[in-house]
């Protein structure tokens, strides 16, 4: 039965991959609910199957076998295409080296996949800049990445990843590359984002990170170890 209330559904997720004659079981079996507003952290070792499983909720790729409904949509038998509009539309993407284009300006990486929804030139460009004031970067907006921190940088990457108010923020290893004092800085910055109504899936093998999240799923051999709520939420805000 799908849970109307829940955002993400998974149900009996699979995923083989054949390389030569070795077949690699990268998901075995995963179901999990996801609802509206929640801050999941997906956690587990090298080959534990958190990527594939990222890769899955984030509509990159496709299950062999099980069912993936997104928003009350079985996304788990689309076409490329189809998934394509899904990721515009629904999902946006955190991760670890920023992605940023280099040639353009912070204002138009931030618009670029506005562009690929559709929205005039004018009307992105507002929102581009609306969202990219919303995290502190209001005064970077003419700045090309090179001429940004590592934090800041991050920051362009979340303000992306946000212009198409997507129902889910997917966040890879997002600190990955920052020194810890900004490490923290954007992890408050996910914080404001939840508490805007946002929901967030946050991949991190590092166990301080997930301990900003409310909920925390931990994968082993394709499976699901454990999926517990987490009762000593670290805050970030406020952090000196």
């Amino acid at each position: 039965m799908i849970d109307q209330q829940a955002i993400i559904q998974v149900r009996h997720l699979k995923k083989t991959y054949h390389m030569g004659q070795q077949v690699v079981q990268a998901l075995r079996d995963v179901s999990l609910d996801i609802g509206q507003n929640e801050y999941v952290a997906l956690m587990g070792p090298s080959g534990s199957g958190k990527s594939t499983l990222m890769n899955m909720l984030g509509c990159l790729d496709t299950p062999t076998s099980g069912q993936y409904i997104l928003n009350n949509e079985d996304v788990s038998i689309l076409t490329d295409d189809e998934l394509a509009t899904i990721r515009n539309k629904e999902i946006g993407f955190v991760f670890q080296t920023f992605n940023l284009i280099p040639r353009l300006s912070t204002l138009e990486n931030v618009a670029l996949p506005l562009v690929y929804a559709g929205v005039s030139k004018n009307k992105r460009l507002d929102k581009a800049y609306s969202v990219l004031e919303s995290v502190g970067l209001g005064d970077r907006v003419d700045h090309r990445p090179n001429e940004l921190s590592g934090g800041q940088r991050q920051r362009v990457a979340v303000a992306r990843a946000l212009v198409n108010d997507p129902s889910i923020i997917l966040a890879d290893e997002p600190t990955g590359n920052l020194d810890s004092k900004t490490s923290v800085e954007i992890m408050g910055l996910f914080e404001q984002i939840h508490n805007q109504g946002n929901t967030i899936i946050l991949v991190t093998h590092e166990p301080d990170i997930a301990e900003h999240a409310h909920r925390i799923i931990r994968l082993r051999d394709g499976l699901i170890e454990s999926d517990i709520r987490n009762k000593h939420i670290v805050s970030a805000l406020n952090v000196k």
